[in-house]
C-alpha cells in the first residue's frame, strides 16, 4: 500500500511531463484563475518573443526553389509511404506520431517519425522541423545521437526515416525503479555529456534535454532524440532568446527571458543527473509557479546520500549564475574533466566498449517490452502508410508542400504522387 501511496502522485507527474511547453502555456492561458496569479502572467508574457522564426505572427513565406536545401547523402527522391509496413504507433508528439516501420523491399526496421505539415503551419512551427532535419543529418558521426537515414514527404505529411531504437526512454526506466544508483547515473551522464559536447561543437544548443528525449539503445547505451527545440549557429559565447524548453528543465536564465547561450544545456544535465539520483527534479513542485519560483530563488538542497564529487558537479551544473555555471569557460572539457567522472575513460566510452549498467534484453526489433503502452496499443492509422493521390488538392494542402519544399528532393509534382 504504502509503494502504491508513492507511485500514483508519481506516475500522474510522469504523465504529465509528457505535455510540451506550447500545450502547457495554452493549458494554463486558458485557465482564467491561473491567468491572474502574477508569475503566471509574467510568463505569459512570452507571446512577444525575440526571436520571430520559432512565434511569429505571421506565417513564413515558403521558400523559393532556389533555396531548396540539398540533403546530399540522406536524400531519397523515390521514397513514399508505400515502401513500409507501418506496425506499431511507439511515440506521439504536437505534430504527428513515431511508428515502428519495417522497409519492404529491404527488410530493415525503422522509426519513422510522421508530421502533419497543416499542425505545423497552424503552429508556424515549419522553421522548426526544417532544422530538427537538419541537426539530424549533422548526427551520423555521433553514437549517442539517434541518426536520420532519410527524408521525404507527401502532399499533406512529412517523413523522417530514424534509427529504431527499442531499449526504451530513460523516463519510462526511471518511473519503474524511481532513481539510479550512482554508477548507473554516471555512466548515463557521461554519454549524455558527450552527446551534448558533440553538437555544441557544431555550434548547436539541443535546448530541450530530459529524460524522455534520452534513449536506450538495445545494448543499453544512450542515443538522444527529438532535436525540434534545437537552435543551430550558435557560436562560443553567442547567445539566443527564445523561451522554450520544458518547465521542469527550464534554466533560470530563460525564465528570466535573458539572452542565454550553450550553458543552457549544462543546467539541464544538471536536472537530469539529479532526477536519476534523486527521483524528481530539481526544485520541483506541483504548483508551476512555485517550481519557477524556486527555479530562480531557492538555494540548491542536496540530500546526504550522494558522494562528494556528486554534490560538486550538481552545485557545478546547476548554479543559477550561467556565468559561473560549470563550462561556462571551456565548454564541455569542463565536465569531461571534473572529479566525478575520473573512473571514465573517454575513449572507450565514444567507442562503446564500457559495458553499459543495465541491459534491456530486448529479444529483437518486435520486442516492445520498454515501449508505453499508451502509445503501443493505439492502432496505427490507416492514412499514415497512404499518399494523398486520390484526394483533390485544396489550396491548405499545396500550401503546405510548398512551405516544405526544402524538405526532401522530390521535385513540387513528385510530392503529390
Amino acid at each position: 500500500m504504502k509503494e502504491e501511496a508513492i507511485k500514483s502522485p508519481l506516475k500522474a507527474f510522469m504523465k504529465q511531463r509528457r505535455m510540451g511547453l506550447n500545450d502547457f502555456i495554452q493549458k494554463i492561458a486558458n485557465n482564467s484563475y491561473a491567468c491572474k496569479h502574477p508569475e503566471v502572467q509574467s510568463i505569459l508574457k512570452i507571446s512577444e518573443p525575440q526571436e520571430p522564426e520559432l512565434m511569429n505572427a505571421n506565417p513564413s513565406p515558403p521558400p523559393s526553389p532556389s533555396q531548396q536545401i540539398n540533403l546530399g547523402p540522406s536524400s531519397n527522391p523515390h521514397a513514399k509511404p508505400s515502401d513500409f509496413h507501418f506496425l506499431k504507433v511507439i511515440g506521439k508528439g504536437s505534430f504527428g506520431k513515431v511508428l515502428l516501420a519495417r522497409h519492404k523491399a529491404e527488410e530493415v526496421f525503422y522509426a519513422v517519425k510522421v508530421l502533419q505539415k497543416k499542425a505545423i503551419l497552424k503552429k508556424k512551427e515549419e522553421k522548426h522541423i526544417m532544422s530538427e532535419r537538419n541537426v539530424l543529418l549533422k548526427n551520423v558521426k555521433h553514437p549517442f545521437l539517434v541518426g536520420l537515414h532519410f527524408s521525404f514527404q507527401t502532399a499533406d505529411k512529412l517523413y523522417f526515416v530514424l534509427d529504431y531504437i527499442n531499449g526504451g526512454e530513460l523516463f519510462y526506466h526511471l518511473q519503474r525503479e524511481r532513481c539510479f544508483l550512482e554508477p548507473r547515473a554516471r555512466f548515463y551522464a557521461a554519454e549524455i555529456a558527450s552527446a551534448l559536447g558533440y553538437l555544441h561543437s557544431l555550434n548547436i544548443v539541443y535546448r530541450d534535454l530530459k529524460p524522455e528525449n534520452i534513449l536506450l539503445d538495445s545494448q543499453g547505451h544512450i542515443v538522444l532524440t527529438d532535436f525540434g527545440l534545437c537552435k543551430e549557429n550558435i557560436e562560443h559565447n553567442g547567445t539566443t532568446s527564445t523561451f522554450c524548453g520544458t518547465p521542469e528543465y527550464l534554466a533560470p536564465e530563460v525564465l528570466h527571458k535573458q539572452p542565454y547561450d550553450r550553458t543552457v544545456d549544462w543546467w539541464c544535465l544538471g536536472a537530469v543527473l539529479y532526477e536519476m539520483l534523486y527521483g524528481l527534479p530539481p526544485f520541483y513542485s506541483r504548483n508551476t509557479a512555485e517550481m519557477y519560483d524556486n527555479i530562480l530563488n531557492k538555494p540548491l538542497q542536496l540530500k546526504p546520500n550522494i558522494t562528494n564529487s556528486a554534490r560538486h558537479l550538481l552545485e557545478g551544473l546547476l548554479q543559477k549564475d550561467r556565468t559561473k555555471r560549470l563550462g561556462a569557460k571551456d565548454d564541455f572539457m569542463e565536465i569531461k574533466s571534473h572529479v566525478f567522472f575520473s573512473l571514465i575513460n573517454w575513449d572507450d566510452l565514444i567507442n562503446k566498449k564500457i559495458t553499459p549498467p543495465f541491459n534491456p534484453n530486448v529479444s529483437g526489433p518486435s520486442d516492445l517490452r520498454h515501449f508505453d503502452p499508451e502509445f503501443t496499443e493505439e492502432p496505427v492509422p490507416n492514412s499514415i502508410g497512404r499518399s494523398p493521390d486520390s484526394i483533390l488538392i485544396t489550396a491548405s494542402v499545396k500550401e503546405a508542400a510548398e512551405a516544405f519544399l526544402g524538405f526532401s528532393y522530390a521535385p513540387p509534382m513528385d510530392s503529390f504522387l
